[in-house]
């Protein structure tokens, strides 16, 4: 599909995957009688109408989706392995020079996160991301958590579904006290991307470490690339079961 535009410098794209296997079709799942894709979209073009808004689609239900209140769908190969993939795709049609990936199961994304990853790739860095401190340490402990580990030029050292860093002195039992004393982070999955180094991880094969912990973000770490890390306070829901679609629904009131 061609859209007749200019090359935007920084765009928003983002990446929709019909089936998942948590939560079977959670995009269209509605809440309060709208698809949680639906919710975001306009999330999304509220809180950063300043960017181009784009969604990179795998199936026609999506498209539909968001194409039914006027946002613009991309239709990507369902093959695609990873969500960055389908984004390098789509930018091909797009054409921006800067790529700002937001998920579309993160519901309370906020303006400020945007523009906060705007700014690091604006700074120079070839790619970037988010983090936000730990308060609990049940949340710290939860391997569908992410946790990430950084220099101190706020650069990432590794991502990872375990605890990082691990409290050896405590035999890997804390207390939220701990969590929120170490700079325990927990790694959002928003992402911004230069437009060449988006390409080329498209056309990099499967990390070792990305296949291990299946999070994407270690087969640029592992091909040299730095990833910028921004800390933000701002709170997010992302719906990967119906037990957060639930609390999203809450949060609406």
């Amino acid at each position: 599909m061609a859209f007749c535009h200019e090359m935007p410098a920084t765009a928003i794209i983002v990446p929709c995957r019909l089936e998942s296997t948590r939560f079977p079709r959670k995009l269209l799942h509605k809440i309060k009688g709208r698809p949680l894709l639906a919710w975001v979209a306009e999330r999304i073009s509220r809180q950063a109408p300043e960017f181009p808004l784009y969604f990179a689609v795998d199936h026609e239900l999506l498209r539909e989706c968001v194409a039914g209140q006027g946002f613009k769908a991309i239709l990507t190969d369902p093959a695609h392995q990873s969500g960055t993939d389908r984004i390098a795709e789509a930018n091909r049609t797009v054409r921006a020079e800067r790529v700002i990936n937001v998920q579309a199961d993160e519901p309370l994304v906020t303006g400020g996160q945007i523009r906060a990853l705007a700014a690091l790739l604006a700074s120079g860095a070839p790619m970037a991301t988010l983090a936000t401190p730990f308060r609990r340490a049940e949340d710290y402990s939860n391997p569908n958590q992410v946790k990430v580990v950084m220099r101190r030029d706020g650069r990432a050292l590794y991502f990872s579904r375990s605890m990082m860093p691990f409290p050896r002195e405590k035999g890997g039992v804390v207390d939220d006290a701990w969590v929120q004393a170490n700079a325990c982070f927990k790694h959002l999955g928003l992402y911004a991307y230069q437009a060449d180094l988006l390409e080329n991880f498209a056309k990099l094969p499967l990390g070792r470490y990305e296949q291990a912990e299946k999070l994407e973000q270690l087969r640029a770490l592992e091909n040299g690339y730095d990833i910028a890390c921004g800390v933000t306070e701002d709170p997010t829901i992302g719906v990967d079961t119906p037990e957060d679609a639930v609390k999203f629904e809450q949060w609406l009131g």
